[in-house]
């Protein structure tokens, strides 16, 4: 491997035709540019059926994460969910191209795809820092028994479809209310308009850093959504009485168990996930196009101003 050699990831959700189709196209492009390829070993065997990888280098095997320079993205959330857990320790910003439908992790959409690989080959481009979560299950002497993070979101649920979870939230080191629940999402900005907007749970601005904690189903007087400091610690406790187990979900790629008087400690995550952005869209505008919303008769406001 040259170190001055440029490495560019491609992630791609490859059972779908018209997404290996646009793969090829990517290939092609950051090979023209005198950029090497490179999938993951978890993509290569599908995109090895339909397409040829010869040059291409496998992340893991040829190249690590720190010799990644963009990972290029086709797909929905999902995938770019996935992208961010693979390029997960290194700098490697994400371009997400969007494949799928409601898609709000994508930068831009299939048809301006050709346009948007050039331009982040020739790096015309800003990185968008997105504020993440660390994740920790302590048992019941707090011990760390298992630790990942998030970008959406972290969300205590019950694990049996017919039993309650009893828990308590804590923020801060201060406990707020116990409850029986179906669950709580503990999710960023980013994943406000995930689960936590199924939920219940406000809309976040990217550009605002907070964090949203929203219970599911709550037998109990107050168990409003809340939005609380970036910098704050949201603790939940499954309680011993609680008659079944819990389990943590994390982007819904992660899990883990959670018996009764397991903790766990959601914070934001010192590295934060990097992603490709090429177009200063208003967020506003991502959300009346993703969700179609009605603003037929708005005049407007003079110069920019309501």
């Amino acid at each position: 491997m040259t170190p001055s050699e440029r490495r560019i990831l491609l992630v791609v959700h490859a059972r779908r035709d018209d997404t290996v189709e646009a793969a090829q196209r990517v290939l092609s492009a950051v090979r023209a540019a005198g950029a090497v390829p490179v999938v993951s070993a978890e993509d290569r065997p599908e995109l090895a059926e339909r397409l040829s990888l010869e040059g291409v280098e496998t992340l893991g095997v040829d190249v690590t994460v720190d010799d990644l320079e963009l990972a290029i993205v086709l797909g929905g959330d999902g995938t770019i969910l996935r992208a961010a857990e693979t390029v997960r320790g290194g700098t490697a910003p994400i371009l997400g191209i969007n494949m799928g439908h409601v898609g709000f992790l994508a930068e831009i959409e299939r048809d301006d795809m050709d346009d948007a690989v050039r331009r982040v080959i020739a790096r015309d481009y800003r990185v968008e820092e997105r504020l993440a979560l660390a994740v920790k299950v302590l048992d019941a002497d707090d011990r760390v028994i298992f630790e990942t993070w998030a970008l959406n979101e972290a969300t205590v649920e019950k694990a049996s479809r017919e039993r309650m979870l009893e828990v308590v939230m804590e923020v801060d080191g201060k406990p707020l209310s116990s409850f029986g629940c179906d669950g709580i999402v503990v999710a960023t900005p980013t994943g406000s308009t995930a689960y936590n907007f199924s939920a219940g749970g406000p809309v976040i601005w990217p550009t605002v850093e907070a964090i949203a904690v929203v219970p599911l189903s709550a037998h109990a007087l107050f168990a409003r959504p809340l939005v609380v400091s970036p910098d704050a610690t949201v603790a939940v406790e499954v309680l011993e009485r609680t008659s079944g187990s819990g389990i943590l979900w994390c982007d819904g790629r992660r899990s883990h168990e959670l018996p009764p008087g397991a903790r766990v400690a959601v914070r934001r995550s010192s590295r934060p996930v990097r992603l490709a952005r090429l177009h200063p869209a208003a967020f506003t505008d991502r959300l009346v196009r993703k969700f179609r919303l009605p603003v037929t008769g708005w005049r407007g406001g003079l110069g920019g101003q309501p």
